[in-house]
């Protein structure tokens, strides 16, 4: 039986030792440093992500920024149209109720001049032989036909020729009872538009004035009483501008 010969290269399994050595010391360094990585992200809290991955979450977080943004002026907005909404409700409420109250105001207290355009003649208590004793109110002088209207509202407890019963000096006249126990007088008309009983309210036309009675001229008598007959005449030229008026 001959022996078997085997060829082997000195040196061979001694180069394939060093590369099996050598690559699992490099494997074994690459295992290190990764696991040394893992745990200094774990140590600071913080975990390395892909760049894309960061950049999306970026994005999402400006998104949910600015719809916060959105959501905080559009509240604002809602809420500082809600309070001029407000606001405009209370002043319109608040007009309306100055409006009411002024237009109450003029229909139950005010009082105007029994004509609108005028030159203030004769005054109350003037001297002459135009009357019997003083004047017992305030002329004012205007063309015949113009409108005469009620100083004040009232009922008309006097109107007709003679002065209404006051005597011929006054021709035609009317006097009006109002609501606070004082009397106006109108005489020396041309026309009367009113009768006994009827009430009246404050600027509506009552007569024209003209040149009846004991006149030199086209002008309107006008007299404040304390009771609806001759002989109980104030100043009612002062008493007018008591109430606001400028005579």
């Amino acid at each position: 039986m001959s022996q078997r010969t085997e060829s082997r290269i000195p040196g061979t399994s001694r180069l394939r030792t060093r590369a099996a050595f050598l690559a699992l010391g490099l494997g074994a360094s690459a295992a290190v440093g990764t696991g040394v990585a893992v745990a200094a992200d774990a140590a600071s809290g913080a975990m390395t992500l892909p760049a894309s991955a960061a950049a999306s979450v970026q994005r999402q977080a400006a998104v949910q920024a600015k719809a916060a943004e959105t959501a905080k002026a559009a509240k604002a907005a809602q809420a500082k149209n809600e309070a001029a909404a407000k606001s405009a409700a209370a002043k319109k409420a608040a007009a309306k109720k100055a409006a009411a109250g002024s237009a109450a105001a003029k229909k139950t207290a005010s009082w105007i001049n029994p004509v609108k355009t005028y030159t203030l003649s004769a005054s109350f208590a003037q001297a002459g032989n135009l009357w019997s004793s003083t004047h017992s109110g305030q002329d004012f002088a205007v063309s015949s036909g113009t409108p005469v209207v009620a100083a004040h509202g009232g009922t008309v407890v006097k109107a007709g020729g003679n002065g209404a019963g006051d005597g011929p000096a006054y021709g035609n006249a009317v006097v009006i009872k109002h609501g606070n126990g004082t009397y106006s007088q109108y005489a020396h008309l041309s026309r009367i538009d009113v009768r006994i009983g009827q009430t009246v309210g404050t600027g509506q036309r009552i007569a024209l004035s003209g040149n009846t009675g004991n006149s030199s001229g086209p002008h309107l008598h006008f007299e404040i009483r304390t009771s609806a007959n001759y002989g109980t005449a104030v100043d009612p030229v002062a008493f007018l501008r008591s109430k606001g008026l400028s005579l």
